[in-house]
C-alpha cells in the first residue's frame, strides 16, 4: 500500500508473526498467512481517503531484512532497498505509480471512490484456517505471540462457553459460577454477556468530546451493559467480549474516529457519533474462538459514553511529591531514614499499574 513507503529503509521492531489473521470481509473467520509479520507499524490512511482506522500493515518477509549488531546505517539500508527495488522493476514487478493507482477505484457512476486495501483483499490473500487445527495455536507459543497460559486459559474458556450455550439447561449456572471464581484464573467476569435494554429501544449517549492525550478511565462491565441493547449495541456499534478485559483501566485518548474504510464494500463510512481509540488498548482475540489469538491487534472503538475523564494530577501535588522525594534522598545520604517510613513512600508514589501510557 502507498502507507507502506514512508517506513522503507527504516528499522523497525517486529510486533508478531502474522501467521494467520481474521477475515473481517466475509464471515467472521481465521485465515492462515504465509511468511508475514506485522512489525510496529499502522497505516495512516493517507492513501485511503483518510481512513482513521489504524490497522497494522502485514509486511512480507520477502521485504525484510534482518537487522544484526553490525548492521549498515540508515543511508546504506535505505540504498539497499532502492537497489532490490530498481532490480524489481527491472524484472517486471510494479512501480511506485502503480502502487498508487491500485488504491482506489473511480465510481464510473460519479460517486464515490472504492479502496482497495489489505484489509479489504484479505481473504483473497490468505488460505483457510480451521479453528480445531493445533498446529496454529503451537505456532503462536513457539513464535512469541502468545504465553502458554493465556493460551490455556483462551481454550478452556471456548470449551466453557460452548457447554454453557449447548442448550442443556446449564447456562444461567455457569455464568454464575464463571462471575463467583473468576479471580481464580486471573480473568474477567464472563465476557459474554448481553446489555439490558430491549432491542429496538433508544440507548443512551454522553458526549464528553475528549481529545488525543487526555487520560480516561473505563467503566465497570456492569456500568457499560446498562447503556447497551439487548443485541450487545449503543447506537449501532457494537460492545465487544474482547473489550471486557479493558474494563476499569485507564488508558490515554488515542485519537477520535469519524470516518473509517468499510472493509466489505472498500466505501468511506461516516461516522454519526465520532468513537474514541484508546491507545494500547487493542482487541486480542482472547474469546473468540474462530479467530482465537488472531495478532491483527485491532483497534476497538468506544463510545463517550463507556469512559469517563480522569483528571491529571495537579501542578502542586507534582511539587509536594518531587519535595518529599528529595527530603527522603537527604534522610537516606545521612544515614536517618526512617525505614518504615521509606516503605510508606514508596508504596504511596508507586504508579498505578492499571494505567498504560
Amino acid at each position: 500500500m502507498p502507507e507502506m513507503f514512508a517506513f522503507c529503509g527504516q528499522k523497525v521492531q517486529v510486533y508478531k508473526r502474522a501467521h494467520k489473521t481474521c477475515d473481517t470481509v466475509f464471515p467472521v473467520r481465521g485465515r492462515r498467512v504465509d511468511r508475514t509479520v506485522h512489525l510496529e507499524t499502522r497505516c495512516d490512511g493517507h492513501a485511503h481517503g483518510g481512513c482513521q482506522a489504524g490497522c497494522l500493515i502485514f509486511w512480507k518477509e520477502a521485504w525484510l531484512k534482518p537487522v544484526s549488531r553490525n548492521a549498515p546505517d540508515h543511508a546504506s539500508l535505505l540504498a539497499e532497498v532502492r537497489s532490490v527495488e530498481v532490480s524489481t522493476f527491472a524484472s517486471g514487478g510494479c512501480t511506485e505509480a502503480d502502487v498508487w493507482d491500485r488504491a482506489q477505484a473511480s465510481d464510473p457512476n460519479g460517486g464515490a471512490p472504492t479502496y482497495v486495501c489489505q484489509a479489504t483483499q484479505l481473504p483473497y490473500a490468505t488460505t483457510e484456517l480451521n479453528w480445531w487445527d493445533i498446529r496454529q495455536y503451537i505456532e503462536d507459543y513457539l513464535s512469541g505471540n502468545v504465553g502458554l497460559w493465556a493460551i490455556f486459559k483462551g481454550l478452556v474458556y471456548v470449551m466453557y462457553y460452548n457447554f454453557s450455550q449447548s442448550g442443556i439447561g446449564l447456562g444461567p449456572a455457569m455464568r454464575w459460577f464463571y462471575d463467583k471464581f473468576h479471580l481464580l484464573w486471573r480473568g474477567t467476569l464472563f465476557p459474554r454477556k448481553v446489555g439490558s435494554i430491549p432491542a429496538g429501544e433508544s440507548t443512551p449517549t454522553v458526549t464528553l468530546n475528549l481529545q488525543p492525550g487526555e487520560l480516561v478511565r473505563v467503566k465497570s462491565h456492569e456500568e457499560i451493559l446498562r447503556t447497551v441493547s439487548a443485541i450487545s449495541k449503543n447506537r449501532g456499534l457494537w460492545w465487544d467480549a474482547e473489550m471486557v478485559p479493558y474494563c476499569g483501566g485507564t488508558y490515554r485518548v488515542l485519537k477520535r474516529v469519524t470516518h473509517i474504510l468499510d472493509e466489505k464494500t472498500g466505501k468511506m463510512q461516516e461516522m454519526k457519533n465520532p468513537c474514541i481509540i484508546l491507545d494500547s488498548v487493542v482487541c486480542q482475540s482472547r474469546y473468540s474462538e474462530c479467530r482465537m489469538f488472531c495478532p491483527r491487534s485491532i483497534y476497538p472503538y468506544w463510545r463517550e459514553i463507556w469512559l469517563e475523564r480522569v483528571e491529571p494530577p495537579s501542578q502542586f501535588a507534582g511539587e509536594v511529591q518531587t519535595l518529599s522525594f528529595l527530603v527522603g534522598r537527604s534522610e537516606e545520604e545521612n544515614g536517618s531514614a526512617d525505614p518504615i517510613r521509606s516503605k510508606t513512600r514508596e508504596v504511596n508514589t508507586r504508579p498505578n499499574s492499571r494505567t498504560r501510557q
